[in-house]
Parts: C-alpha cells; sequence; structure tokens
C-alpha cells in the first residue's frame, strides 16, 4: 500500500518524530484521574495551576458524540471551574507543558529567524463562548508570545497557529526549560493589557502576558475547558497528529517522572542493625536527578495493599524509608532507598527482601 502526501504539506516538514509535545493525546496518567491542587498535573506532562476558587482538573474519556473521537482521540484534559473566583484582577485558570530545551534545540527550529517556524495545534471545547489566548515563555531569553482564537460555546474547535522565531530567543542544548506552552481559559488584568501586542516576541512580563479577556471563565461557576490532540511541530503547516503507542509515549513520560510500588522479594543489604539499603534501576534515564516521595504506609505487608515492609525469616515493620536524589548514591538511571527497621531482629551483613504492595508507591518527580 502507497500512502500519497499532497506536496504543499512536504515542504519545510519534518517527518517521523513531528510532535514534540509528549502525551499530546492525553492517555498517560501516572499520578491521578483528578486533582483540585493548583501547580500539580493529573494527565502526565500536563500541569493546571490557578488561583482565586477552585478549579477542578481531570482526565476524561471521549465518546464518538465527541468531534476529536472521529480522529483517533480517546482522552481529554478537563478543566472545572468548580468553584468560582471573586478577585477579577488576581484570578487565573492555566494548562500547560514545558518542553526540555535539547529537544527544540535539535529540533531543526531556526528559532531565531523570522522565516522559520514551528506550529502548534490543538481541540478545545468551552462551555463559555468568547476570545482565549495561548502563549509560549522561553525562559533562556526571557522572551514571551501570545495568540488567541476563538471559541463558540460548547463546541470542539481545532485552533492551528505557527510561531515564527525571533531575534531574542535563545534556547540552551540543555536539560532545562526550553519552551512553556499554556492554553488560559482566564487571565485576570494583573497578567494582561488592552496594548499587549499579539503573534510577536518580546520581554515578558507577567503584568502583560496577553491582552485583556472579554469573558471572565473564573468567575462563571460551573464552567469547564477541555483539550485534547496537542501537538507542535517544526515548519509553517500543521499535520495530522502523530498518533504514537501507549508504550512509547508512558517511556517519554517516564523521563519526567516514574513510580516504583508492586515489589514482591527485591534484594536489600543491612550495613547496621535495623538499617537496610538499595539501589534500583529506574525504567527510563530520568532528566535529571529526581526527587522521591513515599506514598503509602509503613507496617510488615500482611494486612494492607498500601504497606511496604522487610521479609528475613518472618516481616520486619518499616519504619521509614530514605530516598536519596543526589550522586553517586542516586542519579538519573539509579536511585537508592534507606530504610528503619523496627525490629532489632536484622543484625548487620543481613540479606533481606523488600516487599511493597500494589497501593505502596515510591514517587520520582524530575519534571520541568
Amino acid at each position: 500500500m502507497t500512502t500519497k502526501i499532497p506536496p504543499e504539506l512536504v515542504d519545510d516538514q519534518v517527518f517521523g518524530r513531528r510532535n514534540l509535545i509528549i502525551n499530546g493525546d492525553m492517555r498517560v496518567y501516572q499520578r491521578n484521574s483528578s486533582t483540585t491542587t493548583s501547580n500539580t498535573f493529573v494527565v502526565d506532562r500536563f500541569k493546571t495551576d490557578y488561583l482565586g476558587g477552585t478549579l477542578t482538573t481531570t482526565r476524561e474519556s471521549l465518546s464518538s458524540s465527541d468531534t476529536p473521537y472521529t480522529h483517533g482521540f480517546r482522552n481529554s484534559v478537563k478543566l472545572t471551574n468548580t468553584s468560582a473566583g471573586s478577585t477579577a484582577a488576581s484570578d487565573f485558570r492555566r494548562l500547560g507543558q514545558t518542553i526540555e530545551a535539547q529537544d527544540l534545540a535539535n529540533s531543526g527550529w531556526n528559532y531565531t529567524s523570522a522565516t522559520s517556524f514551528i506550529t502548534l495545534s490543538f481541540w478545545v471545547k468551552s462551555s463559555l463562548a468568547g476570545t482565549y489566548s495561548g502563549d509560549l515563555y522561553n525562559e533562556d531569553g526571557n522572551q514571551g508570545y501570545h495568540f488567541d482564537f476563538t471559541l463558540s460555546a460548547n463546541t470542539w474547535t481545532k485552533v492551528t497557529h505557527s510561531i515564527k522565531g525571533g531575534s531574542g530567543v535563545v534556547i540552551n542544548n540543555d536539560t532545562g526549560n526550553g519552551m512553556m506552552i499554556r492554553v488560559m481559559p482566564y487571565l485576570g488584568t494583573n497578567y494582561t493589557t488592552s496594548g499587549a501586542t499579539a503573534e510577536t516576541w518580546a520581554t515578558y512580563s507577567s503584568a502583560y502576558i496577553t491582552g485583556d479577556y472579554a469573558q471572565n471563565w473564573a468567575s462563571t461557576a460551573s464552567a469547564t475547558f477541555e483539550v485534547t490532540g496537542v501537538q507542535l511541530e517544526v515548519g509553517d503547516t500543521a499535520t495530522p497528529f502523530e498518533h504514537r503507542s501507549y508504550a512509547e509515549e508512558l517511556t517519554l513520560c517516564k523521563r519526567y517522572y516514574q513510580q516504583i510500588s508492586s515489589l514482591y522479594g527485591h534484594p536489600c543489604w543491612c550495613w547496621a542493625t535495623n538499617t537496610c539499603g538499595t539501589s534500583m534501576p529506574l525504567d527510563v534515564e530520568m532528566r535529571t536527578n529526581p526527587t522521591g516521595t513515599y506514598s503509602g504506609a509503613y507496617g510488615n505487608l500482611q494486612s494492607a495493599t498500601n504497606e511496604l515492609g522487610i521479609y528475613r525469616t518472618s516481616f520486619v515493620t518499616v519504619n521509614s524509608v530514605t530516598i536519596a536524589s543526589s550522586a553517586p548514591s542516586s542519579n538519573t538511571r539509579l536511585i537508592r532507598l534507606t530504610f528503619a527497621l523496627a525490629s532489632s531482629s536484622v543484625a548487620t551483613n543481613d540479606a533481606v527482601g523488600l516487599y511493597m504492595g500494589v497501593d505502596s508507591i515510591i514517587k520520582l518527580d524530575a519534571e520541568l
């Protein structure tokens, strides 16, 4: 079978691996299926932040009545204004992803040239009609860029926007923040100005991220804003969404966040009485040394699925776990765990086994 591509889509386009956005179809969600916490993640790589009222972020399943479904999308991320904000000037609602700098630096985009483009496309639906904004923030060069798009109420719309390079844009070839890309249901007047110029790069200022919003989504109780199919690619034309396998998408996400759970007899060594430890290779190399947290209970794993325990000749209760986050104990490929035990039945140089229930989770975070 031969697939023909129209010539007008070939010029100045990068084929093969095109999408610089990770998890743009919102399938991977290692952390939660919903949250009301600001500055956090539901679907992987997409962060929600807000101020004023209460915003609920959920991962949704699409149905055949949703337009993106017919284009191969089965999930979306949905923002719901659970409790309306009361301060129009300072309230905001945002959803976005930060792209690692080296991925942009090596993408083929000549980001300092006004004749070289990247193109952003996504599906979006809002319960409130109006004109909304998206923005890009280039941290290395302290440059900002915004664009507007208009939505009808409760109607899925595909937004496509091409972004030219700018002389002030700087993208370092490193593992830092290359570009933050956001769509914003609402920004209060503390962050907007009627004089903000759209579709041009300028020195970034939080006082004029975009132009003023005519509608106040944040003060509208139960307002919703839903997004899926996010793609960013080199070139001035939006090509069809790059659907990658779930396994590939999950692997890409794990560079920034991964979890450890459901262990059965993982070997540990005790270098002191009541103190044991182990090192674990990570599923994929992470962006930087991860920050580790433990979510679960300390016990002997005989009564709950959220317990963590150590076994020698019988189960020994764990009092605490320390997750190292710096070399040489840990690095981007390896994590070291140290356990303080409740019983003196474990001696120096004993070998023991680590057990973790399915709901006992070590969370490793290297997000931008």
